[in-house]
C-alpha cells in the first residue's frame, strides 16, 4: 500500500483551502492510500491485447442541454454563506 502522510493531507487540504479535523485528516489519509492502491493495481494489469478504440461509441447519448428557470431562489440559495445584492460572495483568491 502506499503510504500518504498526514502532512500531506494537510498540505493538500491548504492548497484546496479546506480545513479538516484531526480525526478527519487520519481518515482522509487512508481513502488517500486505498486510492493509490487502486492505481498501482491497474497499472499492473496487462492491457497489451485490449483495443481502447472499441470502447470510443460507449455511452455517447446524453440528456439534452435545455435551459430552465429555476423558480426556489431561496432554496437555490440555502447552503450560501455570504451573499451582496443578490449574489454569492466568494472570498478573493488572487492577491
Amino acid at each position: 500500500m502506499e503510504h500518504v502522510s498526514v502532512e500531506e493531507v494537510k498540505h493538500i487540504a491548504k492548497l484546496s483551502k479546506l480545513s479538516f479535523t484531526e480525526e478527519e485528516t487520519l481518515k482522509i489519509a487512508k481513502e488517500f492510500e486505498a486510492i493509490l492502491t487502486h492505481f498501482k493495481t491497474i497499472d499492473n494489469l496487462d492491457l497489451e491485447d485490449v483495443n481502447l478504440n472499441e470502447y470510443d461509441e460507449v455511452n455517447t447519448e446524453f440528456r439534452k442541454d435545455i435551459p430552465q428557470i429555476f423558480e426556489d431562489k431561496k432554496k437555490l440559495m440555502q447552503n450560501v454563506k455570504n451573499l451582496r445584492d443578490g449574489g454569492i460572495q466568494v472570498p478573493k483568491i488572487i492577491e
